[in-house]
């Protein structure tokens, strides 16, 4: 899949059939009912063999089917998340060209007409967007408004929804990441998420969700990585001794086990903050931050581990090095991450 750039729709049909993609929907919509650390394992499972996967999952879970549980209207509900939960693939639509770290400047047009809002406008980066069905769109009912005019809006595919440029990216290549334009695509008003111009709110609470599942991602490549190279330092032999046994190797690969338990234990504190409902969104941003620069060490180490072989397509080992850059990047960049922690911080500590 990763040489080839696409996602095989037999994994995707695999991950439907496990019930790994309906993880906290409700039973009565066809849903596993677990809960959202169940979803975060999930993730961070899949992320050890495959990031690609393990993404889609992710964002159909923790963003997708999380806004129709929580904001979208019961008819909404009843319409879409047996569908989500059993053949239906989601993406998340917020990013455009001129909108990513501020997504709020996004340009995309709702205009209404009469029962109906008329869409118009491109989003960019959308993971999913070549195999979905369903796409939550974010739009402005009126750029006057500012972010005050964003509403999010359901839209199918068959309503006019054009998948565009798929990107050719450095790693998770299987995962599509598409633009996604809109030429006058009417969409009914009974397909707007929670009310006109709460959009933004949605945005912002669902993305701090995302960024728990994308830190469990994460930590999957990271485990993933070290688990592939490990037992390698035990079979290669120099200078008579196993590699693994001298110490400037062993002490690397204990602070690299150090590292992802670190990790590991951030994300799953921001999703138990979560299940609690209590704040999480400075954990969560802490988990990403943390999560994306471990997942980076990790896989470098790994590759340097096993030298030359570390390097060939022989081993995914290439593969994760080049997949967890991304982590830096999607669902808020580190730099964000550090300024969402720094204003958390500022109010705790001010005054």
């Amino acid at each position: 899949m990763d040489e080839q750039e696409q996602m095989d729709p037999a994994i995707i049909r695999g991950l439907f059939d496990a019930g790994l993609m309906g993880i906290e929907t409700p039973s009565d919509f066809g849903g596993a009912e677990a809960s959202f650390t169940s979803a975060i394992l999930a993730i961070e499972e899949l992320a050890r063999i495959d990031p690609s996967v393990s993404v889609l999952c992710d964002v159909h879970n923790t963003l997708v089917n999380t806004v129709f549980r929580t904001y979208a209207s019961r008819e909404l509900q009843e319409e879409y998340l047996p569908k989500l939960a059993t053949d239906k693939l989601g993406c998340f639509c917020l990013s455009e060209a001129g909108a990513g770290s501020d997504a709020f400047a996004l340009q995309t047009r709702a205009r209404r007409d009469g029962d109906e809002y008329v869409l118009d406008g491109a989003k960019m980066w959308i993971t999913n967007s070549a195999e979905a069905d369903v796409f939550l769109v974010f739009a402005t009912v009126d750029p006057a408004l500012g972010y005050k005019g964003i509403t999010c809006f359901v839209v199918d595919r068959s309503m006019g929804v054009k998948v565009a440029k798929k990107e050719r990216k450095l790693g998770i290549r299987a995962s599509s990441t598409c633009q996604v334009e809109f030429d006058s695509v009417r969409v009914p008003a009974s397909n707007v998420v929670g009310e006109v111009g709460r959009g933004y709110k949605i945005a912002i609470e669902i993305l701090n969700e995302g960024r728990v599942g994308i830190a469990a991602q994460m930590v999957g490549l990271a485990q993933g990585a070290f688990d592939c190279a490990m037992p390698y330092l035990f079979q290669r032999k120099q200078f008579g001794s196993r590699i693994g046994d001298f110490q400037a190797m062993q002490h690397q690969y204990a602070q690299i086990a150090v590292d992802i338990e670190a990790a590991r234990l951030l994300t799953y504190n921001a999703a138990r903050l979560k299940e609690e409902q209590k704040p999480f969104a400075k954990q969560a941003a802490m988990a990403k931050l943390y999560a994306s620069q471990v997942a980076e060490r990790a896989s470098s180490r790994a590759v340097e581990w096993m030298g030359g072989l570390g390097f060939t397509r022989e081993l995914p080992l290439e593969k994760f090095y080049r997949d967890c850059k991304i982590g830096a990047i999607y669902e808020g960049t580190s730099n964000i991450q550090l300024q969402t922690i720094a204003k958390f911080l500022t109010k705790e500590y001010q005054d």
